[in-house]
């Protein structure tokens, strides 16, 4: 008796509805985008527009300050990533390879940061930002962003997955410690660095909390302070909003279609090792 066999995974069987579940507001977004005011706030809902409408987007363009927000939203994330990949990397690797005094603690002490709620942070960091004089400025945006402890963590995982007998052959061959990292284990680091570039680019571009309490001139708005401000108390701008958001969110889509298979092979190749 022949056994009828599935043309894929029987994983897919769960896969599916659950993406279907995630996709189907992100669809609806943009549908809503090309609604006019009246489809949008007509009773019931209608979830497929009558014809495409670009009042949103002419008035998001036109009416505010939309490319500038998008562009500092771009300078911030930019700083953010570029910072995590050297810093993070740098000290990552220092942890994993580097024998000195009071490692283990010091990495330890960089992990527990994470489990300070960042409204903790927020008055000292205020305070700190406005001494120094940046509270106000993009800078107060993206300083925060230099490092973290989860792009440490990441980095010190991979590296303790990399055969040590490559940086030992390296130094043998007269290869300095800084161009070992430099030549050697960066370029095997890069399914790492492509996704600490993702999760790095999706954490500062979606940053709404910090950003609002330390700017307050809409000249240097990042695009989701920007956005908030379309959700007043007597009236929402939706097709601006929806706008907005399908602007604020399709950088972050293609960042990662671009580059998913590197993220799913860093998650299978660093696993929890100590």
């Amino acid at each position: 008796m022949t056994r009828w066999k599935l043309p894929f995974s029987p994983w897919h069987l769960l896969l599916m509805p659950l993406a279907l579940i995630f996709v189907l507001p992100l669809v609806q977004m943009v549908l809503t985008s090309f609604m006019s005011s009246a489809e949008i706030n007509q009773f019931p809902p209608k979830l497929i527009p009558t014809s495409l409408h670009i009042e949103g987007y002419r008035h998001l363009f036109s009416e505010t300050k939309a490319l500038r927000w998008l562009l500092n939203s771009v300078i911030v994330s930019g700083i953010a990533v570029i910072s995590h990949l050297v810093l993070c990397s740098m000290a990552g690797y220092g942890f994993a390879r580097l024998k000195f005094a009071g490692r283990g603690l010091a990495f330890v002490l960089i992990l527990a940061t994470v489990m300070i709620p960042i409204q903790l942070l927020m008055i000292p960091t205020y305070l700190m930002f406005a001494r120094i004089g940046i509270v106000d400025t993009l800078a107060a945006a993206f300083v925060p962003w230099l490092a973290s402890a989860f792009g440490i963590f990441l980095m010190r995982q991979f590296f303790l997955g990399l055969p040590v007998e490559l940086e030992e052959a390296a130094l043998i061959d007269g290869c300095g410690r800084w161009r070992t990292f430099r030549s050697i284990v960066l370029p095997l680091a890069k399914p790492a660095l492509t996704t600490l570039a993702i999760i790095t680019l999706l954490w500062s571009w979606n940053d709404l909390l910090w950003p609002l309490v330390a700017i307050s001139d809409d000249s240097r708005f990042t695009l989701q302070i920007g956005l908030a401000n379309f959700q007043g108390m007597r009236r929402t701008e939706w097709s601006q909003l929806m706008a907005g958001n399908v602007v604020a969110t399709m950088p972050l889509i293609l960042a990662f279609l671009f580059a998913q298979k590197k993220f799913i092979a860093t998650m299978t190749f660093t696993g929890i090792k100590g």
